[in-house]
C-alpha cells in the first residue's frame, strides 16, 4: 500500500562553505520519527547517511563533524557530463 506523507524540513537547513566550495545540507523527515541527513553538492551529487538522526540538531552536528574531521571534499562528487 503507498502512504503519502508531507516531508518536514528543519529549519537548521544551510549551506555550508569551506575553501571555496558549497555543499546544502538538508535534513528532513517524512514517514519516520527519525531525521534524514542529505548533503547536496554544486553539482547535484547527493550523500545520504544510512541513519535517521534522533533530533534535527544531531543531524547537523554529523555533518559538520564530517566536514570538520574529512573535509568538504568528501561530500563532493564530480560534475555530470
Amino acid at each position: 500500500m503507498d502512504e503519502e506523507f508531507e516531508l518536514e524540513m528543519s529549519p537548521l537547513c544551510r549551506d555550508v562553505t569551506e575553501g571555496g566550495d558549497t555543499v546544502r545540507v538538508e535534513i528532513y523527515r517524512g514517514g519516520s520519527e527519525g531525521w534524514v541527513l542529505e548533503v547536496v553538492d554544486a553539482y547535484g551529487n547527493s550523500t545520504v547517511w544510512d541513519d535517521e538522526f534522533p533530533t534535527d540538531a544531531a543531524a547537523l552536528e554529523e555533518a559538520m563533524a564530517t566536514i570538520r574531521e574529512e573535509g568538504i571534499g568528501v561530500l563532493i562528487g564530480s560534475e555530470a557530463e
